[in-house]
């Protein structure tokens, strides 16, 4: 195979991918293959994907389905949530939030627990309320919130099954603004982190961790009360144009700015779902840490940032509430989240995280799934309490270890 990752950094070694049309089909390919992946929207930047045969669910039916009267809507497991978005928005109803990228597919975000901003907002698998996979027998099973073992299921890092459905919440249909604040002053941010946070319903601060903070965009949901429009927020003065996240790049591919009311899907995401993203030219890495800790770290990795520069195009600090999932990095405790996107070149990236994950791991920062980190098994583990459980669940629902690979073993169960 010749197939790679979304920018590129991993080329998949699986021998072929396969394209089944029917969850038939599919069970009848999980359950004859000795290893096997789910590959979705190949938005990972590491090798968490990969196996001997890989699926793609993408010619699986998207059967979107509203019930107004659950408030859920049930959708095919490969659909990408801005085209979930426009079937929502036709129906009058939405999700709670979104990530950066519209472009990613609702199971691959659910099961690396990719997240989107706010104070009160969990990340995106805290929306799901039912799951439907095929393990490696090739049986086709189904849990809903509040049964055993769900909350285990959800951010399954693909080691569990081919996820084929999902049930999400939805709410009524809202409208939001989007403000871009700019150049921040490092202590006004350090020093009013929680009401900065607290400031829009998503908050996401950019930075290159030179001397000021370089922008805040802050989304707020539109009500019948008056905006409350600011000239300045703890320093920052309000953008007159629109901005892309990194300076000096067109923000023509950017959602909306300016404090123009539009539809939640075309405001909270980062980036337009008509825009695709663009291959080959970076690498993401992001690690979460607990709350309360989330100024002394951005201090601790402030300290890096004459060493960072040469390599990193710029970097995202978010907030994320709790959860009850094993396997999320937000499980037990509200999170500051430290994003990073970096040039695409590995060597220079690698010296770099080896210094962040060092600065990082006196708060017991957890990384992300679905980005490229250093942190072996026996340093992760002791992170997750509820790991032990994820471990006997992966052993009763694959024990032949079909979902099982390399990334899974080095990275959290070790052997």
């Amino acid at each position: 195979m010749t197939e790679a990752n979304w920018s590129g950094t991993h080329s998949y070694r699986a021998e072929r991918i396969h394209r089944p049309r029917s969850v038939e089909e599919l069970q009848e390919i999980v359950a004859a293959a000795p290893r096997v992946r789910v590959l979705g929207s190949r938005h990972s930047f590491s090798d968490i994907a990969d196996s001997g045969e890989l699926v793609e669910l993408d010619a699986l039916p998207a059967d979107i389905a509203v019930d107004p009267t659950a408030a859920t809507v049930a959708v095919g497991a490969a659909v990408r949530y801005g085209e979930l978005a426009q079937a929502l928005v036709a129906e009058g109803v939405a999700l709670h939030n979104l990530a950066s990228l519209p472009h990613i597919s609702v199971a691959g975000a659910i099961a690396t627990a990719t997240h989107g901003s706010g104070d009160g907002n969990g990340n995106l698998a805290t929306a799901v309320a039912a799951i439907e996979l095929v393990t490696s027998d090739g049986e086709l099973r189904s849990a809903s919130r509040g049964e055993p073992e769900f909350d285990g299921l959800v951010v399954g890092l693909g080691a569990l099954g081919a996820v084929t459905r999902v049930t999400l919440d939805v709410e009524p249909s809202y409208a939001v603004r989007q403000r871009v604040f700019e150049g921040m002053p490092w202590d006004a941010l350090l020093d009013h982190f929680d009401a900065i946070g607290a400031a829009g319903y998503s908050v996401s601060v950019f930075t290159r961790w030179g001397q000021d903070v370089d922008q805040l965009w802050v989304k707020s949901r539109v009500t019948d009360a008056a905006e409350d429009v600011r000239d300045e927020l703890f320093g920052a003065a309000p953008a007159t144009v629109e901005r892309h996240p990194i300076l000096g790049l067109d923000p023509v591919h950017c959602t909306p700015q300016l404090g123009v009311a539009g539809p939640w899907c075309e405001r909270l995401p980062h980036f337009r779902m008509g825009f695709t993203p663009s291959k080959g030219d970076e690498i993401q890495s992001e690690y979460f840490v607990a709350r309360e800790h989330a100024t002394a770290a951005i201090e601790a990795v402030r300290a890096l940032g004459p060493r960072l520069e040469p390599v990193l195009l710029v970097s995202e600090i978010r907030t994320i509430a709790a959860d009850r999932l094993w396997m999320s990095p937000q499980h037990g405790r509200a999170t500051a989240a430290l994003h990073f996107t970096w040039r695409r070149e590995p060597d220079a990236v690698a010296g770099a995280l080896a210094e962040v994950e060092a600065a990082l791991r006196p708060f017991g920062a957890r990384p992300h799934w679905g980005k490229v980190f250093l942190a072996r098994a026996a340093e992760i583990a002791p992170l997750y309490e509820r790991l032990p459980d994820f471990v006997s669940l992966v052993q009763r629902l694959d024990p032949r270890g079909a979902f099982g690979n390399a990334w899974l073993h080095e990275r959290l169960l070790g052997a």
